[in-house]
């Protein structure tokens, strides 16, 4: 068995290539108890079953709602939550979680290993449609040894599997829902998380109470949570100057240039792997010749990307979805505009006049409608027409949402590459948007995550990465910074790198913080 420490380093995949938030700091003050924090966000709760959130609002409703095994620290680093020890066998396909004593859940039942099976049997069953089936890990078998040990069994070496077990939807429910109608979830909560649910409306409201059988006694410390729905970004800013609310996730970069100074307002800021990207339906005409994929990409200038779509607060991409801010990053040559070049593929292509298609961009968030127009501007010299598509958010999930051929994407920077590589982009994707379906890459992500050497790793990841340079499954031109912002009497919360992860159950408000409810 591995001892702590080379567990610890397996586990904390993440930490040295990380940028740490601008806005971190050690809380010194002993927190307040109590209070009511008002959460602010852009688009509806629509789902709040953990098992199928998709969108970072149901994100943060779940992960206050439930707990997973293991939790991602700001720093990427892995740290218990229902598990507080974890060990695996030599060859990493063996490993072994230990729970916490005494957790219940919120029908007041106890939480076992039994539950963690049937959760993870549910997780993995393909008429759940959970995301987190592909990204849990190459389970093969979970057991029950005792009422508080799991074991999984894996198919192959896996050294993130302490990372993939506090994947977003890989959160912990009842083994009598998870076998039975897992349907209840949808608009009732039976989790063992911090807080509990109160009331939920989906387009406006969403409040969650205190948990009294929390594990940890000493949070959380707010008693209430608001969390409002507004779908108008800058009315969302404007009750944050007043002070209606406490927090906001995310913040687009304009209103963040906005809020930027107001009194008593704090502006959050951390690099990370988020990003926006031109999908490619890489099966079908004309994007399924790489030579027309890396002509548009050849079309775009990414600093002006960059700016344009950025406002500055992010860095350059490369069309691969891994950022610095990354381990096991690869830094490539950075692709630069060029129209001759492009032109001289789409004639090799077939179509030395270029050719016109229409790009699916869904209004939330904003920036998915500004890169749309971006790269149809850019496009244009090339001789390639983009008629640009704009839909609600909801008719875009339904309609064109692994579905299309040429859309805006929108993603939140995974703990590690085999993360990001086998939520988008493996024959084997839980969003295999791209169809891209290449073999040879899926081998490099594969052997690389069934090996602990660094050094291995680092050249299979970053062969991986190449590949997709040159093929272009999709264009990734810039990473964005994630921003936030909290009024100044709001402690213990900062962005997060991940995007999807929130610690609502740190925060406390100051003594001078307005009390509500």
């Amino acid at each position: 068995m591995f001892d702590i420490s080379r567990r610890t380093f397996l586990s904390s995949v993440a930490a040295a290539a990380l940028v740490a938030p601008l806005g971190l700091h050690a809380e010194t003050i002993e927190p307040v108890k109590g209070g009511t924090l008002n959460i602010a966000v852009d688009q509806a709760v629509s789902v709040i079953n953990p098992l199928q959130v998709r969108v970072n609002p149901e994100y943060l409703v779940a992960e206050m709602l439930y707990s997973a095994l293991t939790k991602l620290r700001r720093d990427m680093s892995v740290a218990p939550d229902l598990a507080e020890s974890w060990t695996a066998n030599d060859d990493l396909t063996e490993w072994t979680f230990k729970l916490r004593s005494g957790i219940v859940f919120h029908d007041g039942t106890p939480c076992t290993s039994e539950d963690v099976v049937a959760t993870f049997q549910a997780i993995l069953n393909a008429d759940n449609a959970s995301p987190g089936r592909k990204n849990v890990g190459p389970i093969d078998s979970i057991e029950a040894v005792d009422d508080l040990s799991v074991l999984f069994r894996l198919s192959t070496a896996y050294a993130d599997f302490p990372v993939a077990v506090a994947y977003t939807n890989a959160k912990i429910i009842p083994a009598a829902i998870a076998g039975g109608d897992i349907n209840v979830l949808a608009s009732k909560a039976v989790g063992t998380g911090p807080f509990t649910l109160v009331s939920y409306e989906p387009d406006r409201e969403i409040v969650v109470a205190k948990n009294p059988d929390y594990y940890d006694p000493e949070r959380p410390y707010v008693d209430e949570v608001v969390v409002s729905v507004y779908p108008d970004t800058s009315a969302e800013s404007s009750a944050m100057i007043a002070g209606d609310v406490d927090i906001i996730t995310p913040v687009n970069p304009g209103e963040y240039l906005r809020m930027d100074g107001s009194d008593g307002v704090d502006m959050l800021r951390v690099a990370s792997g988020q990003f926006c990207n031109v999908n490619f339906g890489c099966d079908t005409p004309p994007f399924n010749d790489p030579r027309v994929r890396k002509a548009l990409a050849l079309t775009v200038d990414r600093n002006a990307m960059l700016d344009f779509v950025t406002e500055g607060f992010g860095t350059l991409g490369d069309d691969t979805p891994i950022s610095p801010a990354y381990r096991f990053y690869k830094d490539l040559p950075q692709r630069e505009q060029n129209i001759a070049e492009a032109k001289k593929l789409l004639a090799e292509a077939g179509m030395p006049d270029g050719f016109e298609a229409t790009l699916v961009a869904s209004e939330n968030p904003p920036v998915r409608t500004q890169m749309a127009v971006a790269l149809r501007e850019m496009a244009k010299d090339a001789g390639i027409k983009i008629n640009v598509q704009t839909m609600p958010h909801a008719t875009y999930l339904d309609q064109v949402w692994k579905k299309g051929n040429f859309y805006i994407g929108f993603y939140n920077m995974q703990p590690t590459a085999d993360g990001i590589f086998k939520l988008l982009y493996t024959s084997d994707a839980s969003w295999n948007e791209t169809r891209w379906n290449n073999s040879e890459f899926d081998a490099l992500v594969d052997e690389a995550r069934a090996t602990a050497d660094e050094a291995k790793r680092t050249e299979l990841y970053g062969k991986a990465q190449e590949l997709m340079n040159e093929d272009v499954p999709s264009i990734i031109p810039a990473f964005m910074d994630i921003l936030g912002a909290k009024r100044s009497w709001v402690n213990g919360y900062d962005v997060h790198p991940r995007a999807a992860v929130f610690m609502i159950d740190e925060v406390w408000l100051a003594e001078d913080a307005p009390r509500r409810g």
